[in-house]
């Protein structure tokens, strides 16, 4: 592996990032999702959040012909739902961890947020895709600890400093 490669790799691992769902319909209505530790505000007026993709990602299909998703926000109390969310694509909708929301999307139980939204921009990056959601409603769940993806694992902020 180049060194740079290297140090980007081993800098973002250090980098806590709070782990996010995305869900969306395919093509042919079937719910998919995926794990994101990229999700961020862009702007409160209108109300707009962004995540990034691999357009290589078993999901990337969907998110490229849909216009709407759902953007849930995991607790602490979700990383089972978040492995889950992370394994082999044809086995994250197998169970009763979720249900249909808006628009007959996938919506994820017990969360402690999500935005529902239409998709207003797929901003092309290498091979990879900024996509900009402009969020139309959304609920609050029970308050949690965040999940966060740090060091390649699961964690909970530490104490406040």
């Amino acid at each position: 592996m180049p060194e740079d490669l290297h140090a980007f790799k081993q800098a973002f691992r250090r980098h806590a990032a709070g782990v996010a769902v995305v869900t969306a319909l395919d093509p042919d209505g079937r719910p998919v999702g995926f794990t994101a530790t990229s999700l961020a505000s862009l702007a409160a007026v209108p109300p707009l959040a962004t995540f990034n993709m691999a357009r290589s990602a078993s999901a990337w299909r969907a998110i490229a012909e849909t216009d709407r998703v759902v953007i849930h926000m995991l607790g602490a109390r979700n990383r089972a739902t978040a492995q889950i969310m992370a394994r082999d694509a044809s086995e994250r909708f197998i169970g009763d961890h979720w249900h249909t929301g808006p628009h007959g999307l996938p919506v994820l139980n017990d969360v402690t947020a999500w935005m529902s939204g239409r998709i207003l921009e797929r901003v092309s990056a290498h091979n990879n895709a900024v996509v900009i959601v402009q969020v139309e409603e959304g609920e609050l769940g029970r308050e949690d600890a965040p999940l966060i993806y740090h060091e390649g694992a699961y964690r909970t902020p530490g104490e406040i400093v």
